[in-house]
């Protein structure tokens, strides 16, 4: 996986939006506003941070050399994952989508606009 195909895969997601709220060398990924994926666009090899349930998290931590504690955020939360080749392109992607389902789940839900009036 490269940055192109890290970007497509991640804009492919319904909803999400790209921007660069941190200067321009970090690309971020946001549903409805919440970030679900940051990456340096000037690292290599390509790395990038992802949310995940913590004790996932630490799970991944132990079985992986390429995961490790989210970099410059909450260490609990976020995992940094190495794009070393040392997992397949098909792993990469259930950790995006596991971020990006987390970060949407954990979003308010939307009212149905189906309340009643109010009888008077």
């Amino acid at each position: 996986m490269n940055i192109e195909t890290l970007r497509e895969y991640c804009l492919s997601k319904p909803g999400t939006e790209e921007t660069l709220p941190f200067g321009p060398d970090t690309l971020v990924f946001k549903v409805s506003g919440k970030i679900f994926l940051l990456t340096g666009l000037d690292s290599q090899p390509l790395q990038f941070n992802v949310k995940c349930d913590p004790d996932k998290a630490i799970e991944l931590r132990e079985a992986y050399s390429c995961v490790l504690p989210g970099y410059h955020m909450n260490k609990k939360h976020w995992n940094t994952i190495v794009v070393d080749g040392s997992v397949s392109s098909k792993q990469l992607k259930e950790w995006i989508d596991a971020s990006y389902e987390l970060v949407k789940g954990s979003l308010p839900k939307k009212s149905s606009g189906s309340a009643k009036p109010l009888k008077g």
